[in-house]
């Protein structure tokens, strides 16, 4: 029997629902903020990976599915989103579009090889949105909003934001030599990886999970009190505009985010929920200001953030979140072959104004049938036989109110959407009908 590649998983019919009621909410909120979904190649040419995440970043050097064609070409499976995206804006010259400021948002799979663990597998998808064009702190907020505003709609309440600056190319050149100068007699009690970082990309020290909670690295010098005068007012602009937003956030002067291509604001978003362990994390962002200019595009400011779904239905675990109510409007009972074609029309009818219609395709028992009907949460059964083939009529029942109904064939569709359109008598606190308590 084959079995599924390690680290990768099936997204079951069961389960479907919570993704679909995800990914709507996302879709919903990108909306409401004007952000327009991009879909790029789920494969790149290897080089544009290489050139933005960077050489030294672990995704890069330990995590990246490689793979050469049939043309001898490097290629590489995205490991994350925004690259493919800079790559599709220069490409495309969206950035020379009528709108000045391109606001775009994707949804898909990405894949690292890494160890996999409950939230986190090799194949895994993602969640993430770009701005590009302005350099404003203002659209900065606006992004840390975004992603507030996708987590409260899915009624995650504890949402903390932690915010931090590297600055400009300037700041983060005079906050590397401070720190080279600070680890310089330390470095031997670091991880050994973080011994080769300390030659190759001192900044990436920061963000090590072996040494996270050194004392080492706690008493390092920090980005924020390196910033030149124009990205100190970056920030201190940032902070004004969440306060405005009533945003709530703390700021946390060692977060730098685990990519080189970040300059100016970086953020994460946390929710305090107890199916994700002590990594409360669900979303990371920034500011990228000279990615698109380090791939061969224009000099053009950029900032985004990025989701793992999987970390966020695990999140939604602790809620009891199920999505939406999975559910059939018509189950069609056919009783004989020969209604099956008047039931196939009549089926059909319904389907093409909208309804969600089954029907039983085993001829199986009564019993049986009414099972299923229940089985697909349907609001509405029919049955159709012999005597209402003859008398050109069909038998219904509303499954929510009980109540049950002989109707001419040419009704249903009519009979069906009238009910659906009545006011619910089912009080949305408890669902007891005619409920006074809860009003």
């Amino acid at each position: 029997m084959q079995r599924k590649m390690k680290g990768t998983y099936d997204i079951l019919p069961s389960e479907s629902s919570r993704w679909q009621a995800v990914e709507r909410a996302i879709r919903r909120v990108s909306k409401i903020y004007n952000y327009k979904e991009i879909r790029t190649p789920i494969f790149e040419q290897s080089e544009l990976f290489h050139r933005s995440v960077g050489e030294d970043t672990d995704i890069v050097s330990k995590e990246t599915y490689d793979f050469k064609d049939r043309g001898d070409r490097d290629n590489t499976l995205r490991p994350e989103g925004t690259a493919g995206v800079v790559r599709s804006v220069i490409e495309n010259k969206l950035y020379a579009a009528d709108i000045p400021v391109q606001k775009l948002y994707y949804m898909g799979p990405m894949f690292r090889y890494e160890r996999p663990q409950k939230g986190r597998y090799r194949q895994f998808h993602q969640f993430g949105a770009e701005a590009f064009g302005s350099n404003s702190p203002l659209l900065d907020a606006e992004m840390i909003s975004y992603a507030v505003s996708v987590l409260k709609s899915l009624k995650l309440k504890e949402v903390t934001v932690k915010i931090n600056s590297l600055g400009d190319s300037q700041s983060k050149e005079d906050y590397k030599i401070a720190l080279l100068n600070y680890l310089e007699p330390n470095v031997k009690h670091l991880c050994k990886d973080c011994q080769t970082r300390y030659k190759t990309n001192p900044l990436r020290i920061l963000d090590c999970k072996v040494d996270k909670g050194s004392l080492v690295l706690k008493e390092a010098p920090k980005p924020l009190d390196y910033l030149t005068k124009e990205s100190q007012e970056h920030f201190d602009n940032l902070v004004k505009y969440l306060d405005q937003m009533d945003i709530a956030y703390t700021i946390d002067k060692a977060l730098v985010r685990g990519l080189d291509y970040y300059t100016h604001t970086v953020f994460e978003v946390d929710a305090n929920v107890s199916s994700l362990g002590a990594q409360k994390t669900l979303c990371g962002g920034g500011r990228y200001n000279n990615l698109v200019n380090d791939l061969d595009g224009p000099d053009i400011p950029a900032v985004g953030f990025a989701f793992g779904i999987e970390r966020l239905l695990l999140a939604l675990e602790s809620i009891d979140y199920k999505g939406d109510a999975e559910y059939i409007h018509l189950f069609m009972m056919i009783l004989g072959d020969d209604q099956k074609e008047d039931a196939a029309k009549m089926i059909q009818r319904c389907r093409l104004g909208g309804l969600y219609v089954d029907t039983d395709f085993l001829d199986r028992s009564m019993k049986s049938k009414f099972n299923q009907a229940e089985s697909h949460n349907a609001r509405f059964v029919a049955i159709y036989g012999a005597n209402e083939k003859e008398a050109n009529t069909i038998n219904i029942k509303d499954q929510e109110s009980g109540i049950q109904e002989t109707i001419e064939t040419d009704q249903l569709y009519t009979y069906i959407m009238t009910k659906l359109m009545e006011p619910s008598s089912k009080c949305e606190t408890c669902e007891d009908d005619d409920c006074d308590d809860c009003s």
